[in-house]
């Protein structure tokens, strides 16, 4: 399977690190807002074409997939165009920054029948699936969801410290991971959501800070906080306070409501939520399925947010 990659930055070089792992995989071509150090990166993975035009890539008839790990506002008309051209596609999360251009993207993959994924990647932790399997076992029911999301962007850097050249966003970046998990572990929609933000910053545009709480139908309800303000430990943390237990997830690791650490190293084949990702992406390309974590599956977190801004813009 050949392989494009869009977008070289913090979390495209992970996708590199985590294809390379995959049988029968080869990254062909790599897409980047400059050539130079695109063709630098490119160089240290072997990968043989190089351009900053995604149009050039998606023309290579020996293309069968693409992986956009480009800005957010690029993604829906990039993944509308690789699926128009006939490519998989596996768009970073989110999958657009408005629920117009989400409903767009999952009308194209009902249309083209191709492989179209969102990279929501706590569906993958290792983490969140111990606790999904408990909860699909019947063993446990979650009760609340306490999720803290704190990083420190004061200024416009990525997830490895490096400039820019756009601008993040907590709701429809950040939340999404916890409004999507919270549904996908819950196995219900959210019928009910309050959404507060505090300022926008003068110079990035954005609200720093942001709360959202919500609901659903049978009363499980989740409480999200989130901030580019927090100069302490960095990340998010999630508290499932189920009926029968209490679970805390750190990224990949996990603990018990009395901070014992739970091994999760054989819940699946790795530890690592961006090769799990890649690897169900290209599993449902070879097998012709849905992946989890369809664009279709993730649309509902899609219309939570969309909801949220329009409380924010009333």
């Amino acid at each position: 399977m050949k392989i494009c990659l869009a977008g070289g930055g913090a979390f495209g070089k992970k996708h590199l690190d985590a294809l390379k792992l995959i049988d029968g995989v080869e990254v062909v071509s790599l897409v980047g807002r400059r050539l130079e150090p695109t063709q630098e990166l490119a160089a240290g993975y072997g990968i043989p074409h190089t351009t900053t035009e995604l149009a050039e890539s998606l023309a290579m008839p020996e293309i069968d997939a693409v992986v956009l790990a480009t800005p957010t506002g690029m993604h829906a008309e990039q993944g509308l165009a690789a699926m128009d051209a006939g490519k998989h596609v596996l768009i970073e999360i989110p999958m657009a920054d408005s629920l117009a251009d989400s409903q767009a993207l999952v009308a194209k993959q009902k249309e083209t029948g191709l492989v179209a994924m969102a990279g929501h990647v706590r569906r993958f932790n290792p983490s969140h699936q111990y606790v999904h399997n408990l909860i699909s076992a019947g063993e446990l029911s979650i009760q609340q969801m306490d999720v803290q999301t704190y990083f420190f962007r004061r200024k416009n850097i990525s997830a490895d410290g490096s400039p820019r050249s756009w601008t993040d966003h907590l709701l429809w970046h950040h939340a999404c991971h916890t409004i999507d998990l919270f549904m996908y572990q819950t196995g219900e929609m959210v019928t009910e959501v309050h959404g507060v933000q505090g300022p926008i910053h003068p110079e990035l545009g954005i609200a720093m800070d942001m709360a959202i709480i919500m609901k659903t139908p049978s009363g499980k309800i989740c409480t999200l906080s989130l901030s580019f303000n927090n100069d302490g430990p960095l990340g998010t943390f999630f508290r499932y306070i189920c009926d029968n237990n209490t679970y805390m997830a750190r990224y990949d690791d996990l603990f018990d409501g009395r901070d014992n650490q739970i091994d999760v190293s054989n819940v699946d084949v790795s530890t690592n939520g961006i090769e799990l990702i890649d690897r169900e992406f290209v599993a449902a390309i070879r097998e012709g399925r849905e992946p989890n974590s369809s664009l279709a599956q993730c649309l509902p977190a899609m219309q939570v947010m969309d909801m949220v801004e329009k409380q924010f813009k009333s």
